[in-house]
């Protein structure tokens, strides 16, 4: 595993569609109930500007490895490749960085954690 890579999840624009989950588990062959990643769910709820908010949050498990095997094909992690939002990207963690800059909510996470 090349610890110098890692995962950012822009969680602005998740959709809660469970793509992720789904190409995780076929790809690691995840019994029923294991995840590798794993779609929470935060609301709905109203906020005290009176809006309404529901945020959906991709979560690598302890069982995520990054899809190294695939990684070192040269593919991507099938979330990565499956997500249909777009908002997984997997890269170094010095572009990952800069990236988050652009995007206050999303999250990276480290090959090597």
């Amino acid at each position: 595993m090349n610890k110098n890579y890692g995962l950012l999840i822009n969680y602005e624009y998740c959709t809660g569609c469970h793509v992720c989950e789904v190409a995780c588990k076929k790809v690691h062959d995840l019994p029923e109930g294991q995840y590798g990643i794993v779609l929470a769910e935060d609301g709905p709820r109203k906020n005290i500007n009176g809006k309404w908010e529901l945020t959906y949050m991709p979560i690598p498990t302890h069982l995520c490895d990054f899809c190294e095997d695939r990684v070192n094909e040269g593919r991507l992690p099938s979330c990565v490749h499956h997500c249909q939002s777009g908002i997984m990207v997997y890269d170094t963690l010095e572009n990952l960085a800069e990236l988050a800059k652009e995007h206050p909510r999303s999250v990276i996470y480290n090959a090597q954690a």
